[in-house]
């Protein structure tokens, strides 16, 4: 067995269903009504998908898919493993894995990017950080980019052309409060018009919020019900920083729970002219993660969330190793 250490990457694990012609994400009900309470400050031009007349389309809602991230102790991605190095538990059920994957596909991906006041002598590197992360792309992968301050609002919807999206952030400045809760709600309602099935947002804040109308409850409910991995870049003053107020004191706990929840990361920074190496590594980490899929043995329709817990039976000779994922998803209702 062959197993390689490639650049680095995190961790996501996404609940979606397994369509004849494809695989397909599923929206539960909660996640519907989320898509469904619009937000008036943004104007909407993308289309739903379309299923045409006569087109045959097969549903196996029995079959989940996991997204996971192997890494070493010097936090390198781990690739090279197969299904036998691997073991799924669904609320401490052992599930037998059915489907295997490792293969880099298309994403769609939304850029959440901070234009607040405190972000103001931090935007030119976050602008080089956005620019470095839009250069691991591949030509399949689609974008759109919402930014927030007073307001969040989206700049682009889905684009394929990253040039579009560089254009869009140079003349971008930074001024008043931080609705970044709020700029979440809005990237995870836009996902809903992506066209492919593996999903993420990049959030690139100094943290905190101070002018969301979404609460901390909303937006963690609505992510643990989204098809999407959230990866933030935390621009952090020291902590011993005076000038910190609460809501910046608070912004690396809220990045870490809410990146937590979808089986992302986040990640902390306090020298700036680290985050195009950063940006670069979570490019990196998107392209290199292990999908398992398995059918749950629970087999109600109840909507109560699951937990999800992936363990390793590493190949002799390695060291130790972590494996890292989203931690559950809500069941099927009635």
């Amino acid at each position: 067995m062959k197993t390689n250490f490639a650049a680095d990457r995190a961790s996501s694990v996404s609940f979606v269903f397994l369509l004849l012609l494809g695989i397909s994400s599923w929206n539960s009900p909660a996640s519907l009504a989320a898509q469904s309470v619009a937000i008036d400050d943004v104007k909407r031009d993308t289309p739903d998908k379309v299923i045409h007349p006569g087109q045959s389309v097969h549903i196996d809602v029995d079959l989940a898919l996991v997204n996971v991230t192997v890494t070493d102790p010097y936090d390198r991605v781990v690739t090279g493993l197969e299904p036998d190095n691997f073991r799924v538990f669904e609320n401490n059920v052992e599930q037998e894995i059915q489907y295997f994957s490792s293969e880099d596909v298309p994403i769609s991906i939304g850029v959440i990017f901070d234009l607040s006041g405190s972000m103001a002598n931090k935007i030119g590197k976050a602008k080089e950080a956005t620019l470095q992360f839009f250069k691991t792309a591949n030509p399949q992968d689609e974008f759109f980019l919402v930014s927030f301050n007073d307001r969040a609002e989206l700049i682009s919807a889905f684009t394929n052309s990253a040039d579009d999206l560089q254009s869009r952030l140079l003349s971008a400045s930074g001024k008043g409060r931080t609705a970044l809760l709020d700029a979440i709600y809005l990237g995870l309602s836009e996902m809903h018009t992506a066209r492919n099935n593996k999903r993420a947002l990049l959030i690139i804040s100094d943290g905190g919020d101070n002018n969301s109308r979404y609460n901390e409850k909303d937006i963690k409910r609505l992510v643990r019900e989204a098809n999407t991995q959230l990866y933030s870049i935390g621009i952090f003053d020291p902590f011993g920083n005076r000038s910190r107020t609460s809501e910046e004191l608070n912004g690396p706990s809220l990045l870490n729970e809410v990146t937590e929840l979808s089986g992302g990361r986040a990640f902390s920074v306090e020298n700036i002219n680290d985050l195009p190496d950063i940006a670069t590594k979570i490019g990196s980490e998107l392209r290199n993660q292990y999908t398992l899929g398995y059918r749950p043995t629970d087999k109600s329709h109840d909507a109560r969330w699951r937990k999800i817990k992936i363990k390793l039976r590493a190949p002799r000779g390695l060291p130790p190793l972590s494996v890292s994922g989203k931690t559950g998803y809500y069941g099927p209702g009635l």
